[in-house]
């Protein structure tokens, strides 16, 4: 089954949230190990258009505010229940969530 990386900035205030997502819906198995993930914080960037309704931030001004990085992993047949799940605990209006995928030689 192949695999795919799962990459998510959330606010650190949601991170357990989101990872908690992450693993209900399957991300995150290893052999005999489960809710495997990696968090570490970073510094997201973004301007809110008009229209939006931003989580952070104004509607016009750069916003630039902490974050935390989430990754996983799961099997290519998991992502859109792990997408649905992490877009249901997530904050913002458009969370971006990257799936990447992993070479298993």
């Amino acid at each position: 089954m192949a695999r795919l990386k799962i990459e998510i900035s959330v606010p650190e205030s949601h991170a357990e949230a989101v990872i908690e997502a992450l693993h209900t819906a399957g991300a995150g198995r290893v052999g005999a190990y489960a809710r495997c993930s990696s968090v570490w914080k970073v510094t997201g960037s973004w301007q809110a258009e008009s229209g939006a309704r931003p989580y952070d931030g104004a509607v016009g001004a750069v916003q630039r505010s902490e974050e935390c990085r989430v990754e996983s992993f799961c099997d290519t047949d998991q992502a859109r229940a792990v997408q649905r799940a992490v877009r249901a605990a997530h904050p913002y209006e458009e969370a971006v969530i990257h799936f990447l995928p992993l070479y298993e030689p």
